[in-house]
């Protein structure tokens, strides 16, 4: 059976067998048996590559103290669920995630450090708490997620794919006047406004 291990738009984290393109982490959510009792410990949620940070490297998912390892589709899937690029692993990743956020929330870029950012997508991750964040369609970026139908969507080179742990669907085309609820969280929306182009597993 498979681990609760894979991350879904909403920012739940769900049992699948399938497969994501990137890893990630928000620290310590398990116990010593595997199983996730907290959906995060730490305000630096991150996505990372799926490479071992160093030869014989491997995550320890049945002892406390390790991170848990969670999974994304991709990384349109990791920015929905409120996830910014790591510094280590994917530095060029970061620089320019960092770099889109600062213009998009008109702040100094030498003022967003690491954990500055974490403050602010941390206050933002509970956004949807306070009621749906609704938006129109013809306003978002490409690689933002939106509810549409009653499942989560990317929002891709003018097509919404509706998503799943395995994969993307048929895309469909989209009136830009379409009012919507909005997954990806505000902060990351104005880094991909301004430019921020994440990983994502469809062609275009």
């Amino acid at each position: 059976m498979p681990r609760a291990n894979r991350v879904t738009p909403f920012g739940n984290i769900e049992a699948s067998p399938a497969r994501g393109s990137l890893m990630g982490n928000r620290g310590d959510l398990h116990d010593r048996q595997g199983r996730i009792v907290r959906p995060w410990r730490s305000k630096a949620w991150i996505s990372c590559t799926l490479e071992p940070r160093s030869p014989g490297y491997r995550v320890i998912f049945d002892q406390r103290g390790h991170y848990t390892p969670l999974f994304f589709l991709d990384e349109a899937v990791a920015l929905s669920a409120g996830h910014r690029p790591c510094a280590l692993c994917r530095r060029p990743a970061y620089k320019a995630f960092r770099t889109a956020l600062a213009e998009g929330l008109g702040e100094a870029e030498q003022t967003l450090s690491a954990a500055r950012m974490d403050q602010i997508l941390h206050q933002a991750r509970h956004w949807r708490s306070a009621g749906p964040h609704v938006e129109t369609l013809g306003d978002l970026p490409d690689g933002g997620f939106v509810l549409h139908d009653q499942a989560p969507h990317l929002l891709w080179y003018g097509n919404l794919h509706p998503w799943s742990h395995a994969g993307y669907g048929a895309p469909t085309v989209f009136d830009p006047a379409t009012r919507v609820d909005v997954l990806t969280p505000p902060p990351i929306l104005a880094a991909l406004k301004a430019g921020y182009r994440p990983l994502v597993q469809i062609g275009g």
